[in-house]
């Protein structure tokens, strides 16, 4: 019976790390932000897609903001498309700013140049402010 519940709690253990990188601890879904601006890089790859732009944050100070998107899959069966978003696209986000205070964020909702809406599939949750 030792031996199981050794080998249980290594188990549970060595799992831990795995689950920590599907974590949105760092993030404040709470106090969600609004930022408006232009797209340096936009960047297609798993494990996450991720939106790097150019908009200023609360205090008007202009920052360079890495947005952290799900991965290609889970936004390829929400209508997003590898080819939508280009350098110098302006958009709208909303996220979840790092609590750390650092140009960070995870991306709740977008709205491109031309109106068309996305989420950021569901694992991510929803916006709790508008867009508009």
């Amino acid at each position: 019976m030792k031996f199981i519940t050794t080998l249980v709690v290594t188990a549970l253990a060595l799992a831990a790390p795995a689950l920590a990188h599907h974590s949105f601890a760092m993030f404040d879904s709470e106090h969600q932000i609004r930022l408006q601006g232009e797209v340096t890089e936009f960047i297609w790859q798993n494990p996450h897609v991720y939106i790097h732009l150019n908009a200023p944050d609360s205090k008007g100070k202009m920052r360079e903001w890495t947005i952290e998107c799900a991965n290609p899959g889970i936004l390829n069966r929400t209508g997003w498309k590898f080819n939508m978003i280009k350098k110098g696209d302006p958009i709208t986000i909303v996220v979840a700013p790092l609590r750390t205070g650092e140009a960070g964020a995870l991306l709740k909702e977008i709205k491109l140049a031309d109106g068309r809406k996305f989420g950021n599939g569901g694992p991510a949750g929803p916006a709790n402010i508008p867009i508009d």
